[in-house]
């Protein structure tokens, strides 16, 4: 059992709680908040028994927990992870890990070095669904395109309207549809095909500075992969991939339902692979996260750093090609 602790109280930590608690290989042990009173009100949804923390040096004091998941605003994930690396936690940070390159670098080597993990949680590529389409691509042959989308808009979009400034699309803390929602289909793409040869972004930005959504392109040998992604637009569009033999198709590349692959030689006929969706969609990252703790798997942490690297490099590159700085690499 790893007792773990959480940074953060938001929707998608409380979902991380209850699957983790449904694989019965977690525990919750304690919660971080600036606020007291919203830690407790958070622990008491899930356990009588967690901790309390309003400061992080406690928290990474507290010899009891195993694996802290970190959930804060994204610039606060850096200095974060890496005091709790530098305690010998092992750490599961919610995407976008960093907000740059370097930063996640730095990261990577600090938990080496503490002889403890760093897992970057790309939820929707631990689904059972996402394996199957991965496992199906063969069956395509050679491959000809791809189209990934994710674009659902944001209530905190209405906020923006409003004039305000939400954390998500601010760059104060590295915010933007790019690194929120795009590194959905960007991280798929990654995971399917492997690191692009070149990419292309053309954003929507908005009042904030951020962008609120766009096009990405990324281009590979002899075919290039489409993405349409947004917090500010919803798209009901399915994702594809295309090949000379047939071509794959899901309704959304998270939350996956079905994966039917549609025979080029076959017009009108479709083949059903997929299989039956985990209700609890954060279950199976947070099972693939405790094996890999639980009996040391460096060989898959090391395949799951090579894929946060790629990512990052991407993203990176297609913000600083579109000017959208954040501020973390302003005062660097």
């Amino acid at each position: 059992m790893l007792n773990f602790a959480i940074i953060g109280t938001n929707w998608i930590t409380a979902a991380f709680v209850t699957s983790a608690h449904a694989t019965s290989k977690w525990q919750l042990s304690a919660v971080y908040s600036r606020k007291e009173e919203t830690a407790r009100d958070f622990a008491a949804k899930f356990t009588a028994n967690a901790a309390i923390y309003t400061s992080l040096e406690a928290l990474a004091a507290d010899q009891s927990i195993d694996v802290v998941y970190v959930a804060s605003p994204n610039s606060l994930h850096f200095a974060q992870a890496k005091q709790l690396l530098e305690a010998r936690k092992h750490v599961v940070l919610e995407k976008p890990a960093t907000s740059t390159s370097a930063e996640l670098d730095i990261l990577f080597r600090t938990a080496r070095a503490h002889d403890v993990f760093l897992l970057e949680a790309f939820r929707h590529l631990h689904e059972v669904n996402f394996k199957i389409l991965r496992d199906a691509l063969p069956r395509l042959g050679p491959l000809y395109g791809a189209s990934l989308n994710y674009a659902a808009y944001s209530s905190r979009y209405d906020n923006v309207l409003r004039g305000e400034t939400p954390n998500i699309f601010s760059l104060d803390f590295s915010g933007g549809s790019l690194v929120d929602l795009g590194v959905y289909p960007i991280s798929a793409a990654v995971a399917l095909f492997g690191p692009p040869k070149a990419q292309q972004y053309f954003p929507v930005m908005i009042r904030t500075g951020a962008d609120g959504g766009g096009v990405v392109l990324l281009q590979y040998d002899g075919f290039a992969v489409s993405m349409n992604a947004s917090k500010i637009y919803t798209s009901t569009a399915p994702s594809e991939i295309y090949g000379e033999k047939g071509t794959l198709v899901i309704p959304s590349i998270t939350d996956i339902t079905s994966v039917k692959f549609l025979d080029a030689q076959k017009k009108g006929k479709s083949e059903e692979l997929g299989k039956e969706k985990e209700s609890l969609n954060l279950k199976e990252e947070a099972d693939d996260f405790a094996r890999i703790i639980e009996e040391k798997d460096w060989k898959m942490a090391e395949k799951l750093e090579k894929l946060s690297r790629a990512v990052l490099t991407v993203t990176e590159n297609l913000r600083r090609a579109n000017g959208l700085k954040f501020t973390v690499e302003k005062e660097a």
